[in-house]
């Protein structure tokens, strides 16, 4: 004799099983002459096992028997109460109304179906619903404590609508407020979710917009449209690797919807040029590092986060490659868009590389200032110090690229070359900096190398352009301070 199928289930699982269930249960059928009805044996099973999942917390497979027992008996009110409890439990509201509903017609008089059905329109935002089943209660019993509480509750809520309708259009604060106060006592009402997702990017807060929409998404279980704007938020705030997750999630339910599709091709290139990105680094392949960086710049010419993520990984790499002028650009577009302290980092070595070291120790602090603890901002100050207080005595002839017995014609030549190469005219932006530094040191090689007393002065030991000389040299006001560092200048030099 063959085990009845609720038996088969409880054995486990796996596709052949499920096939020799389905099998059995055509069996059981053709033997009981093609009745749809199982027995009342089958039924009192499927409901003995549903309590005992439901006991266990099981939701999914104790809603599984409830099901096999009202396909047996539809008109079994009690069978299809115990089933609306558990899609409640479920969070599948719109079904367990369904259940109430056909409870309340087999069953008019049944309070207790009545009460759920109102609290699951209350929490649903559907208050003229949730109202006609309060009252009803209340006429046959007017002291219902619990109905008199929600009733309650449902009056205020039912106020705080009027006044949030009311709400100026722009005032997005004041609608978040009243909506949070609606959504605490209608926690599944998706209008109310929808327009507080909205109130909030309006306000730029995209990670509370996105926690709305996935609740939303949650409720009514095949929201294409919300999988695909929580990608969108994803996306813009810079989270690629999530972005596609959540668009493939649109995609289960419409492979080719006409939103969804389009993104995800985007968002899947530029994700995995990201990722590519990353690891070159992380592997300190930073040729491969700057072409994905670059990549990622090309495909997304949108002001998002994702052109952070581009700049940002940009910053770190040509820093490591040594191309210290495009390391700052890069830099700097990153730290516009968003304040980092691993991007203050990146900046500082690549000063460093430049031996700014005052700048540098300042771009370290600005990471010491967002991240109190940052140990590589802390060790990065002590290094550029360090660093600093080595090269405090410039060279002038490694600044020309000259030797200690080059003639001063050599030492011309040299430095019309270098001149030239590193007029500030020549560049923008961060590498205009970089610039600006080099030309003032090798306008200050010059002075001192062709100057035979600062030359001599040079050679034994002493800088003659050094503010700070108190003997052997200039006093008060030094005459070449428009030299040093951070000083306004301009740049009209003679190459001769």
């Amino acid at each position: 004799m063959a085990l009845p199928l609720s038996d088969l289930l409880m054995i486990g699982g796996g596709e052949k099983k499920l096939a020799a269930c389905l099998v059995l249960l055509l069996l059981e059928l053709f033997l009981e002459g093609g009745e749809s009805t199982a027995s009342p044996a089958h039924i009192q099973n499927h409901l003995e096992l549903g309590k005992q999942f439901l006991a266990r917390g099981q939701l999914s497979d104790a809603l599984t028997h409830y099901h096999a027992a009202v396909e047996g008996d539809a008109n079994n009110y009690l069978t299809l109460f115990k089933r609306g409890t558990v899609y409640l439990a479920l969070g599948k509201t719109r079904f367990a109304v369904q259940d109430f509903s056909r409870v309340l017609e087999l069953k008019p008089d049944f309070t207790a179906a009545r009460i759920q059905r109102g609290v699951v329109h209350m929490k649903s935002g559907e208050y003229e619903q949730a109202m006609l089943d309060f009252d009803q209660v209340l006429q046959e019993e007017p002291n219902n404590g619990l109905v008199l509480e929600h009733y309650s509750s449902l009056t205020s809520a039912k106020t705080q609508l009027v006044v949030q309708r009311a709400v100026q259009p722009g005032d997005h604060e004041h609608a978040i407020f009243l909506l949070t106060q609606l959504l605490e006592i209608s926690p599944w009402a998706v209008p109310f979710l929808q327009a507080r997702s909205d109130a909030y990017i309006a306000i730029n807060d995209p990670l509370s917009a996105i926690a709305d929409l996935r609740q939303v998404n949650r409720l009514t279980q095949d929201s294409t449209e919300g999988h695909y704007k929580i990608a969108q938020l994803l996306y813009t705030i810079g989270h690629a690797t999530n972005a596609l997750k959540e668009i493939r999630e649109c995609l289960k339910f419409d492979p080719e919807h006409k939103l969804c599709f389009p993104f995800y091709k985007k968002v899947r290139k530029v994700e995995k040029q990201l990722v590519n990105a990353e690891q070159a680094r992380e592997e300190k392949q930073f040729t491969e590092c700057i072409a994905a960086g670059e990549a990622v710049l090309r495909n997304e010419p949108e002001e998002t986060r994702i052109r952070y993520e581009g700049h940002k990984v940009l910053c770190s790499c040509y820093t490591g490659d040594e191309q210290f002028g495009k390391a700052l650009q890069q830099c700097k577009e990153s730290l516009d868009i968003m304040k980092d302290a691993q991007v203050y980092c990146d900046r500082a070595d690549a000063l460093l590389g430049t031996e700014m070291y005052d700048d540098a120790i300042h771009s370290f602090q600005a990471a010491l200032d967002l991240e109190e603890s940052n140990s590589r901002a802390k060790e990065g100050i002590q290094r550029a110090k360090k660093l600093q207080k080595q090269a405090e005595r410039r060279d002038y002839y490694k600044i020309l690229g000259v030797g200690r017995s080059a003639s001063k014609q050599e030492i011309v030549k040299a430095y019309r070359k270098a001149a030239q190469k590193w007029h500030p005219d020549n560049f923008r932006d961060e590498e205009k900096k970089l610039a600006e530094k080099k030309f003032i040191d090798i306008a200050a090689a010059k002075e001192v190398l062709t100057d035979p007393e600062k030359r001599t002065l040079f050679d034994s030991g002493v800088d003659p352009l050094d503010p700070e000389r108190h003997s052997g040299g200039f006093h008060g006001e030094h005459p070449f301070g428009h030299f040093q560092h951070g000083s306004p200048f301009q740049f009209k030099f003679h190459f001769n």
